[in-house]
């Protein structure tokens, strides 16, 4: 079974946060959901977007989620793949210089990533993109494009693969997605 590392962070997105979590678990996968300046044990605030007939989607107040591991204790080379979920938390995460040699270092390894939604800010900001196929929340089109990949519309339930990156959109898209991540490992 694999180890995945799950890099993760206050008003990350509840449901893109905790069901790959639970799920990647339920398959028989070790999943360390780390966040920088939190230990293991220590919670994050999560949220729940929700789409309901606006222009974007809305936003709720989620669950706590406690870390079961430490950003700080991590060894990247322990790892055999990486998720990164979507919410506000990708848009400050990636200005943490750590954050982003992690992710440059999956990359360059060639090691499974899987991000939805607003992950792949994080992975623009990591420069790991060009001349990748790319989903994300319509919204982070511009960022994808300007990374040099190709943004791909998907449906909200649709995930794609390339190489060794999965992406999707957003939550309703998990099946999909969790599906075609195992598969690389």
């Amino acid at each position: 079974m694999a180890k995945v590392l799950m890099i993760t962070g206050d008003f990350v997105e509840d449901y893109e946060n905790m069901v790959p979590f639970q799920g990647l678990m339920a398959m028989g996968h070790q999943v360390d959901a780390v966040c920088p300046e939190k230990k293991s044990g220590e919670t994050i605030s999560t949220a729940i977007h929700d789409f309901e007939g606006d222009q974007t989607y809305t936003e709720k107040p989620g669950h706590k989620f406690e870390l079961n591991a430490s950003f700080e204790d991590v060894n990247v080379a322990d790892y055999d793949a990486l998720y990164l979920p979507g919410g506000r938390a990708p848009e400050y995460l990636r200005l943490n210089a750590k954050v982003i040699e992690i992710i440059q270092y999956f990359a360059n390894s060639n090691k499974p990533i899987a991000s939805i939604c607003h992950g792949p800010q994080l992975l623009t900001a990591a420069g790991v993109l060009k001349g990748k196929k790319v989903s994300a929340y319509p919204a982070c089109q511009p960022e994808v494009e300007m990374a040099g990949a190709e943004y791909i519309d998907l449906p909200m339930d649709g995930a794609i693969t390339d190489g060794q990156l999965v992406t999707a959109p957003a939550w309703p898209a998990h099946p999909a997605m969790l599906m075609q991540f195992v598969a690389l490992f």
